[in-house]
């Protein structure tokens, strides 16, 4: 995971990696979503054993950074279970260049259930790791790959389980799943040039090149860093910014499943991730449901480190997680 955050605490603002000015103002994208009296469809169980599992399994092909046999191969993988699951298939390939100028053999893997449906909500994450610690309290580890369990593993093992389960039962919309690629591979800690938009490398390039032509959702959801034991989701300010409907939906369900100590009904930082690009590239309403720590000001002592590993992966909260998302996909 990138990031840049800025915490609106009177007028100062704290970031984490990068400048960039804070977000003012407020818009919305798309229709505003009224409230179901009655649910139309039981929603699955999500098996948080099962997501567990896929977060596993991506984590034993050891780091997923672009330009290596180990990112290929887990590549094939989240390919092959996305169709196993009754997806019809995309494998988009780009060659999309770093903050340094390398050239990184990229794929944005995208999964399409239902898709004859003209109504479409968009699930996404990065599936890449990060190729450097450079948030490590050894020095000597900075310029080594991480094993990337939560900061990109949760959000795929999650989405693998609810498709899993749309293989199985389908929501009334067609449901895309995308795993963005080279989202992790901004500029480290240890260059002191600031470079612009160096991270979330996939979507940016998906935004301007689609799948499908004109592609459009009703709203997405982007799930980062999901993983943890005893993560917090608060709000997100562009999440609020451009899909408040979305983001109150979310949380509503958190809350009525009885998951409010892990959905924070509080305002958090505003970060610079995939969803961004999302919004601003497609137009679509998206929100970001992303583990951060309000009283540490961080994401974790584990965030950009060696110790990114399965050790911090909860099946509590990928429960959490996960079984909101299937109550909002299946009742929307």
């Amino acid at each position: 995971m990138n990031k840049v955050i800025y915490l609106l605490l009177g007028c100062l603002f704290l970031s984490c990696c990068g400048q960039r000015s804070a977000t003012k103002g407020t818009e919305t994208l798309g229709e505003s979503v009224k409230p179901n009296s009655e649910k139309s469809m039981e929603v699955p169980v999500f098996d948080a054993d099962s997501a567990y599992s896929y977060v596993a399994r991506q984590v034993a092909f050891g780091p997923r950074v672009p330009n290596t046999e180990t990112h290929k191969t887990c590549a094939a993988y989240l390919a092959s279970e996305l169709e196993r699951h009754g997806a019809r298939v995309f494998v988009q390939e780009a060659v999309l260049t770093a903050y340094n100028g390398d050239k990184l053999d990229a794929r944005n893997i995208i999964g399409a259930f239902g898709p004859d449906k003209s109504r479409r909500i968009l699930l996404f994450a990065h599936w890449d790791s990060r190729p450097y610690a450079d948030h490590d309290a050894d020095e000597a580890n900075h310029r080594k790959p991480i094993d990337g369990a939560d900061d990109g593993g949760s959000g795929v093992g999650v989405l693998l389980e609810i498709a899993r389960q749309i293989g199985q039962k389908a929501p009334e919309a067609g449901i895309d799943i995308i795993f963005f690629d080279a989202e992790d591979y901004g500029t480290p800690e240890f260059v002191n040039e600031n470079k612009p938009n160096t991270w979330c490398l996939g979507s940016q390039f998906w935004a301007k090149n689609p799948h499908i032509p004109n592609y459009k959702a009703e709203y997405g959801i982007l799930l980062d860093m999901v993983g943890a034991r005893g993560a917090t989701f608060y709000k997100e300010h562009t999440s609020v910014r451009y899909a408040s409907q979305y983001v109150e939906k979310v949380w509503a369900a958190a809350r009525s499943l009885g998951y409010g100590k892990y959905f924070i009904n509080a305002m958090g930082g505003n970060i610079t991730d995939d969803h961004q690009y999302v919004i601003e590239g497609r137009r679509i309403p998206c929100l970001d449901i992303i583990n951060y720590d309000m009283e540490r000001f961080d994401f974790g002592s584990y965030w950009h480190t060696m110790n990114d590993n399965m050790d911090n992966i909860d099946t509590e909260t990928l429960k959490a997680v996960g079984q909101t998302v299937l109550e909002v996909i299946y009742n929307d």
